[in-house]
């Protein structure tokens, strides 16, 4: 009965998430607070189908980063992505050679004009992708926060990523990693870092989890309803992912407007 009921659910659930347009998987996700990204808790494979990896001329995982509709995507400056590299999407274990992936050039690579590289902030760029992205099961834009967003402190939010899962090893992580995190006031935030933190961030962790490099430019997502919101993309913390100390990320509800505009224009 399974097996014959499968594959109608996926398609309703396909289905829902293209009627809905954005941050419905239609693999759901499994998030239990103890997972962390640092030690390492395997995703569902294809539950985060917004979730791309970034990847060098020579297929070399750097960064990740979000589909935000069929022709962009979403993350950090500080990847600082060129158009010789590739937009990778619906993958899960980077080494599977039997999963549906996307492989996509990049056609236009545009950076915040206020992106600060001493500073880190705004540090925000779009990745307009050579062709359309094919939306199916595996692959679907997650939903931007709004202008106006409020983030009440210690809302439980998802990062997800292919980064380092321990402290002790530079080397990407093999399949996706997810942690679940609470949101952080920027007060509380400014008590770990001083004025480095700006309006332009949001702070999240320090609970015993962590993003780590290569997680860089990757999605903070929050459950609203039954929606996924893109709220922070993953830009800083620690130099060695200290579990106690919440990262920031760049806060996406600033810049929707800006994002809203360059969409429009290219």
């Amino acid at each position: 009965m399974t097996s014959l009921w499968a594959p109608a659910v996926v398609a309703f659930l396909t289905l829902l998430g293209t009627v809905l347009g954005c941050g419905v998987p239609a693999i759901r996700p499994n998030v239990r607070d103890t997972e962390r990204i640092i030690n390492g808790q395997n995703a569902v494979s294809g539950s985060w189908p917004w979730q791309v990896s970034l990847q060098t001329s020579s297929r070399a995982h750097y960064c990740g980063g979000s589909l935000i509709n069929q022709n962009w995507v979403a993350t950090a400056a500080h990847c600082n992505p060129s158009l010789s590299h590739y937009v990778v999407l619906g993958e899960y274990d980077r080494n599977s050679n039997a999963e549906p992936v996307q492989i996509k050039t990049i056609a236009k690579v545009i950076t915040h004009p206020s992106w600060n590289p001493s500073t880190l902030n705004n540090d925000i760029t779009l990745l307009k992708l050579s062709s359309p992205a094919q939306l199916n099961s595996r692959v679907s834009p997650v939903c931007l926060a709004s202008a106006t967003e409020t983030l009440p402190e210690g809302l439980r939010c998802v990062t997800t990523g292919w980064g380092r899962t321990s402290t002790n090893t530079n080397s990407p992580a093999v399949k996706l990693q997810q942690v679940a995190i609470p949101l952080v006031t920027v007060n509380q935030c400014q008590q770990y870092w001083g004025n480095r933190v700006t309006s332009s961030m949001v702070c999240a962790g320090g609970a015993g989890a962590s993003s780590c490099q290569g997680d860089s430019g990757g999605p903070l997502v929050c459950l609203k309803g039954s929606i996924w919101n893109l709220i922070g993309i993953v830009s800083w913390g620690t130099s060695n992912c200290n579990v106690q100390t919440p990262a920031a990320y760049t806060r996406v509800s600033k810049f929707r407007s800006w994002i809203d505009q360059v969409v429009a224009r290219n």
